[in-house]
């Protein structure tokens, strides 16, 4: 028993041990009530449903970061927050490509929570090795920080510069790859992700993908290629690995909870993308100034993020007001991918 307190009272990335198990512990009973509780039978998930589920996820986040905040203080709490509402921000426009991609393959919304749900894991998984890696640099060489900082600028200019442009996704390099190199049925077997069937050729009875996993496989691509943004934009607000980790998977959580309320309007959220190329520039100039040794308060940081996303939104639903809710996808019955 001594050995284990020990253990966890021992350190990992700076952290205590025991803070990695209370998140790892938290993070897997929430993967458990959601697929083996809340969604053990697959139905279409509402927009009430959707902003229920968000509210249950953003308590938790929050009730973490409280946790945070009354062991490690004030500024590991605010920089807990910070990143978690940074990285909410940017992943947003995440989620409308994802709706595409669903649109684009026919996914129908019954099946579209199998694809997030699993997703979650190639995002802890992934996350874990972006985040790792770029703390690593970050402590060998805080000259690193710089480079963060001109590429978050860049992505926010070229984000703003062309807001208006829709997702290409038949163009997309990581469909063709798939379409042109696996078997890829052009309907969905149920929810399944593979299927066996003859292969046209020999007749022999291979593996085929179906569309609802070249769905999930470019889902985790996409989500791979935001990181890139959103990890460095957090470490923008701090180099602890253990914050910058933790809010980025509770955001994430929360947002693939919230994904079916926003894709049901996402016409009605047009000038939100400006609120977060605004935000991508400022990250990105704050994390150019901390190896100068400059240093912009964190709750004022967390007041000016609230601010321009809030700003974003608000203006976008005025905007639109006299507009009906289109979604991103008109799903079908079935999907069908062409030959």
């Amino acid at each position: 028993m001594e050995s284990l307190l020990s253990a966890l009272m021992g350190e990992f990335l700076g952290t205590p041990v025991y803070f990695w198990v209370a998140f790892v512990a938290i993070v897997i009973a929430l993967l458990v009530f959601d697929l083996g509780i809340l969604h053990r039978d697959e139905h279409e998930i509402g927009a009430k449903e959707s902003l229920t589920l968000y509210g249950f996820y953003v308590a938790i986040a929050m009730a973490f970061g409280g946790w945070v905040w009354w062991q490690r203080g004030a500024e590991a709490g605010l920089e807990f927050y910070t990143g978690y509402l940074i990285e909410q921000s940017l992943a947003m426009d995440n989620m409308f490509v994802i709706a595409t991609i669903f649109g684009f393959l026919a996914i129908p919304r019954i099946y579209q929570h199998r694809v997030l749900f699993w997703g979650i894991l190639g995002v802890i998984f992934f996350r874990a090795i972006l985040i790792g890696l770029g703390a690593a640099l970050v402590y060998q060489y805080i000259w690193i920080l710089y480079l963060f900082g001109a590429f978050l600028v860049f992505t926010g200019i070229r984000m703003f510069k062309h807001q208006d442009e829709e997702p290409s996704i038949e163009k997309n390099p990581v469909y063709s790859f798939l379409t042109k190199r696996f078997r890829v049925t052009k309907e969905l077997h149920g929810r399944n992700f593979t299927v066996k069937q003859p292969d046209p050729k020999t007749g022999k009875i291979v593996t085929w993908l179906t569309p609802l996993a070249v769905a999930l496989i470019m889902v985790e691509t996409v989500d791979l290629i935001f990181a890139v943004d959103s990890v460095p934009a957090v470490f923008a607000v701090t180099q602890d690995t253990f914050i910058v980790y933790t809010s980025n998977i509770f955001a994430i959580l929360g947002l693939r909870a919230l994904y079916f309320a926003l894709a049901a309007a996402m016409n009605r959220f047009r000038y939100l993308q400006i609120s977060l190329a605004i935000i991508l520039v400022l990250v990105g100039i704050k994390i150019f100034l901390v190896p100068m040794g400059i240093k912009i308060d964190t709750l004022l940081s967390l007041i000016v993020t609230i601010s321009i996303l809030a700003g974003g939104v608000i203006y976008s639903l005025y905007k639109t007001r006299n507009e009906p809710d289109i979604g991103a996808e008109q799903v079908p019955e079935s999907g069908r991918l062409e030959p």
